[in-house]
């Protein structure tokens, strides 16, 4: 029998097959509902196929597949831990657990809290003779750079790194540190989609390479720096279409070499949130599974309580996120992972289509620094960030413990670290509202109509609404009439109430429990009721809770309105 099921081969079923039986699944529903848009304004298919990626791409999909892997370079994932400490003391104390526990690239941000002495300067320089590094500076004044001075000429030629700077930083006896950088982490932090954070790395390799002698100097000196995000597929997307474009971008200055461009990248913080900070470490670790399938040669996992203060646990734990899937995934043995992928391989062909058509209107423009001066820039950036918080705000991207099963009782901490102090987070919202709530004290209430089994589902979605901003409300035993609600509404210290029943306990004795309600008590209720809705209004319903609302909107005006009655 196994040798009759060895040679059993199944039919591969045609698309339309498939669009067949899921048109018969949605039962009404239009096939269109399958598809989505994401944030770059790429439309998602339901279902990707080998016929249809051909179909879209045909030759150049070989070609797309070949230029990655020609451009991939051999050490990839470096781990780069990034150091955190408040002295001198304490940074070489971490910096040196950090080598031993297996730590490859030191990674310095040189917004520090202490003042870089002589002989700390000295010392560092050391470890940039025995170790590779990355270092973020403000500008070539940064006192950081000073580490340079106190490297023994014998050893200039090896010290190998990169600088992270806003301008190029002119190392000239430094031929092995790459301190030319296009560092799109700036905007994605301020809401860059992935298409722009391509278009954008390209139009500042543009600027820089024109202020090189050659292409090839430019080229030698020269790395991307990004952020990985949340979206797994679509980061691993972004990091092999930029190699697709690096390519391209090298052939229009008529280079036909395959030079390798580092990538160098880090865990987004725009996707952190201060609440039930261990998620953090979930959407770390995701985001850097992403760096390791796209590609990336050094990656930093920022600790999960960053946006406060790392402790050595969360430092340690970063650390290990990195080590456990750089040793444990196997990742590493593949070239080009993801290549082959049918959505994946797509998508990056559409990240490369949408990015080289922006860089072109930037170019046309005049280049970057004149499209920035233009106000551009930072229209296109915003209308990105506020498509992501209303996508965050109407619960369409989950943001676990934030804006989907947060646990009100989870303390917010209020300090934060003023590195990271002016991420556009799309958790922010949430934290201010809850921090503002908490400390107002509003008492809020659910009243149950009808049976437990009936008024359950939309009392436990109206509680977990309130609970995103830190409201625990009090609930009432479920009452099947508008005498003991009323009874309830009179008692209880809320001074706002969510009506939630069935539609049919609703329509039943809201209009009477609205006519003899108290005046202070503000009254919504949970669900829509586009026929009744007008007249609920005039008779005090204050509005309604409902599935894809935008909840800090909604609660922001409940908030406003319990103010106005405490008065």
């Amino acid at each position: 029998m196994s040798n009759n099921m060895k040679n059993i081969e199944f039919e591969i079923p045609a698309y339309s097959d498939w669009q067949d039986a899921a048109i018969k699944a949605l039962k009404g529903k239009p096939f269109e509902s399958l598809f989505s848009k994401t944030n770059e304004g790429v439309t998602l298919q339901p279902l990707y196929t080998q016929g249809s990626l051909v179909a879209k791409l045909g030759e150049e999909l070989d070609l797309q597949v070949a230029t990655i892997r020609s451009l991939q370079n051999s050490h990839v994932f470096q781990v780069a831990q990034q150091v955190h400490a408040d002295t001198s003391e304490a940074f070489f104390t971490q910096l040196e657990d950090s080598l031993a526990r297996g730590n490859e690239v030191i990674t310095i941000d040189s917004r520090v809290n202490f003042e870089w002495t002589e002989d700390g300067l000295v010392k560092l320089a050391s470890y940039f003779s025995e170790y590779s590094f990355k270092i973020t500076i403000e500008n070539a004044k940064d006192p950081l750079l000073a580490v340079f001075d106190n490297i023994a000429d014998d050893k200039k030629e090896t010290v190998k790194g990169f600088i992270v700077s806003k301008d190029p930083i002119s190392l000239n006896a430094f031929p092995s540190v790459r301190s030319v950088s296009a560092d799109t982490t700036v905007y994605h932090n301020e809401g860059a989609n992935a298409v722009q954070e391509l278009a954008y790395a390209l139009a500042l390799a543009a600027k820089f390479a024109q202020q090189e002698e050659s292409f090839e100097a430019f080229s030698k000196k020269f790395f991307v720096s990004f952020a990985i995000d949340t979206q797994f597929f679509t980061e691993i997307a972004k990091l092999r279409a930029f190699k697709v474009l690096w390519k391209a971008f090298s052939s229009a200055f008529g280079n036909t070499d395959n030079i390798k461009i580092p990538t160098v990248a880090e865990t987004s913080l725009r996707s952190f949130s201060k609440l039930d900070v261990y998620v953090n470490l979930l959407r770390s670790s995701n985001e850097a599974l992403s760096g390791l399938i796209g590609g990336a040669d050094l990656f930093t996992v920022h600790p999960h309580d960053v946006l406060t203060k790392p402790t050595e646990q969360s430092i340690r734990i970063a650390r290990n996120v990195s080590l456990i899937l750089k040793e444990e995934t196997n990742v590493l043995k593949v070239t080009d992972p993801a290549g082959g992928s049918y959505f994946i391989e797509s998508l990056t062909a559409d990240f490369v289509k949408e990015a080289w058509a922006l860089f072109l209107e930037i170019e046309a423009a005049g280049g970057i620094d004149a499209y920035t001066a233009s106000g551009k820039l930072a229209e296109e950036v915003k209308t990105s960030y506020l498509t992501r918080l209303k996508t965050a705000q109407t619960r369409k991207q989950s943001l676990i413990g934030t804006n989907i099963y947060a646990n009100p009782a989870d303390m917010l901490e209020l300090e934060t670290n003023p590195l990271f102090a002016d991420i556009k987070r799309t958790a922010a919202p949430f934290e201010h509202l809850r921090a503002e709530m908490t400390a107002a004290n509003m008492k809020t209430g659910i009243l149950a109509l009808g049976t437990l089994k009936s008024s359950k589902p939309r009392a436990d979605f109206v509680a977990g609404f309130l609970n995103t901003v830190g409201l625990v409300p009090e609930k009432s035993e479920p009452v099947a009439t508008a005498e003991d609600a009323l009874s309830w509404l009179k008692a209880t210290e809320a001074k706002y109430v969510v009506i939630a029943g069935s539609d049919d306990d609703t329509k039943a004795l809201v209009s009477t429990i609205l006519a003899d309600k108290p005046a202070d008590v503000i009254v919504d209720v949970a669900g829509k009721f586009k026929d009744e809705e007008e007249a609920w209004l005039v008779d005090g319903l204050n509005g309604f809770i409902f599935a894809g609302q935008n909840i800090i909107e909604k609660l922001q005006s409940v908030f406003a309105s319990m103010k106005e009655v405490q008065r």
